[in-house]
């Protein structure tokens, strides 16, 4: 029987494949299923290939992407042997995207009453959340995270997006537990902003053997809202390999959560003031 990957490589109609086919058809491979392993003998199966000239290929690949800085090409040891794509982004590909989101959010409009800033659009682009993920996945691809944990329901863009390039599912904790989620553990907290007590749940089923998780959210300001999921996922024994997050606040400096990766910072938030927004952690100079 024709093993999966055979079956999604093979040329239509049968036949001899070019080698440049056989470059387009390996790379659109890899590409799609970033961080996922594939050997060389499934490869050279779908291509009706020697397995020699599959690594020849799978080098040329390599080295082009290498060259690029746009992603790894790995290769696995052992029996069969095998490959797999790592994403990466390069630094001026990287600069240009900080620059323009630091433009779109940057005008002093967004600014809401409460000291809040409105970025449901940009974080509703799907070329943000794509790109988002890209970079969230290219820090915590040696990490060995299996699990991906986000907080319904501004999180879970962006979190779906990192897990595509980390090739691993998606974990929803809930605010309020449905029924369709069957058996759930629960945490209680009091919420910063609201000054109450409410609820933080997930399914039972959801939450793979021995996690090594990356919890992801759209917003952080103190942590609290990640302290608490890092409370829950203690309940599993799960491990916690990092945080990662869109944008942060600048203050408080000092937050609950000092293990944390934001894409940006942003500064205090006040109408009709200029909005401040740097990229990653680090306060501006």
């Amino acid at each position: 029987m024709a093993s999966k990957v055979a079956k999604m490589l093979a040329c239509r109609g049968g036949g001899h494949v070019r080698r440049s086919e056989r470059l387009i058809r390996i790379t659109k491979y890899l590409l799609d299923r970033p961080n996922c392993a594939v050997s060389l003998s499934e490869l050279a199966d779908g291509m009706e290939a020697a397995k020699s000239s599959v690594s020849e290929d799978v080098a040329m690949v390599r080295d082009v992407l290498a060259g690029e800085e746009t992603g790894v090409v790995q290769t696995i040891a052992g029996a069969g042997g095998g490959v797999k794509f790592q994403v990466r982004v390069p630094a001026a590909v990287r600069e240009a995207f900080e620059q323009d989101i630091i433009q779109r959010l940057g005008d002093v409009s967004r600014i809401l009453p409460g000291g809040f800033l409105y970025m449901s659009d940009v974080l509703g682009d799907p070329d943000v959340l794509d790109f988002s993920g890209r970079l969230l996945a290219e820090r915590f691809a040696e990490s060995g995270v299996n699990v991906v944990v986000t907080v319904e329901t501004k999180g879970i863009p962006i979190a779906v997006a990192t897990a595509r390039y980390l090739h691993v599912p998606v974990v929803v904790v809930r605010r309020e537990h449905r029924v369709t989620d069957g058996a759930a553990v629960s945490v209680h907290y009091v919420s910063g902003s609201a000054k109450r007590i409410q609820t933080m749940s997930v399914s039972k089923r959801a939450m793979p053997q021995h996690a090594k998780a990356l919890i992801v959210d759209d917003f952080m300001r103190a942590g609290a809202t990640v302290q608490t999921v890092k409370r829950l996922l203690a309940e599993f024994d799960a491990e916690v390999l990092g945080t990662a997050v869109f944008m942060s606040t600048l203050e408080p400096a000092l937050k609950l959560v000092d293990d944390y990766i934001s894409l940006f910072s942003v500064g205090p938030l006040q109408e009709d003031q200029e909005v401040l927004i740097v990229p990653g952690n680090a306060k501006p100079d």
